[in-house]
């Protein structure tokens, strides 16, 4: 697979390492260099809608994986890996899930969300590698994250993936790249030419984090762990989500702060505040 993997990329064309579109960064004002990284943020999003369709079909998936017992993985390297590990530990406290329910994975290990492990994107077989100590199976589905879309640590991963019938997905920022071709749920977020040429933490980390953001919560609300448009199965590890807490319980039923913190108190979570509420009047 390596040597394909060699033979394809002698020919293919990276999107997001093209030139910039802007040029002598370091003669702009301050004034002038935001305004045109906010400018090219701007079309992130519109990017970002051309893929709702496939973005549609990977989310139906994964929920259908989750509703029968299996687990979210997000996989890449550097900043890939990184929004990947964001997303993914973000859903505990937002949605009350165990933290095993949603699973980033990152090159390098822990230690590489903090700070650059050389060479780890570059192991064709320590993706699959780290999966397997998770022992992942066909209940699951893995989502590979590069922005390139040829980090062999993320191709290994999908590969021994899809020869162990395991769903598979990506985000990727080029098309035609080797990850769209291997994955089964390939989504191409074409974003253009970084204003810091080859700079991917900038439209293309932004693309991804956007993509993931729509994937966890669309599936958090679609396993229940919405009501309405309610957090209520979120953690309440601080005094700031305990007062929202509160204010949720206070508008769902249509009590005072008093009450609503003594039924928070009591049943330790919005959910179960709301849902309690009425055996006891």
């Amino acid at each position: 697979m390596e040597c394909l993997i060699n033979n394809f990329l002698m020919n293919f064309h990276k999107i997001t390492e093209s030139n910039s579109n802007y040029d002598k960064l370091e003669k702009k004002s301050i004034k002038q260099l935001l305004e045109i990284i906010n400018f090219e943020d701007q079309t992130v999003a519109l990017s970002v809608k051309k893929e709702i369709s496939k973005i549609n079909k990977l989310i139906n998936k994964v929920i259908q994986q989750l509703k029968i017992g299996g687990r979210l993985f997000y996989i890449g390297s550097g900043t890939s890996g990184r929004i990947g590990v964001v997303d993914a530990s973000e859903c505990p406290p937002t949605f009350g899930v165990n933290a095993d329910l949603v699973i980033g994975v990152i090159a390098g290990g822990d230690k590489a969300i903090r700070k650059s492990i050389e060479n780890a994107e570059d192991n064709i077989n320590q993706g699959w590698n780290d999966l397997l100590k998770y022992k992942i199976s066909s209940n699951d589905f893995v989502i590979g994250i590069a922005a390139s879309g040829t980090t062999p640590y993320v191709l290994g991963a999908l590969e021994n993936c899809n020869k162990n019938k395991i769903p598979t997905g990506c985000i990727t920022c080029n098309p035609g790249s080797p990850i769209s071709l291997i994955s089964k749920y390939p989504i191409e977020v074409v974003v253009g030419p970084e204003v810091i040429t080859g700079s991917s933490r900038m439209k293309a980390g932004t693309a991804q984090k956007l993509i993931l953001n729509m994937i966890s919560s669309t599936a958090m609300i679609k396993i229940g762990r919405i009501l309405g448009n309610k957090m209520v199965d979120m953690q309440l590890s601080n005094e700031k989500l305990v007062d929202r807490g509160t204010k949720m319980v206070m508008d769902s039923v249509g009590i005072n702060r008093n009450e609503a913190s003594r039924l928070l108190n009591k049943y330790k979570s919005v959910r179960n505040a709301i849902k309690n509420y009425k055996n006891e009047i």
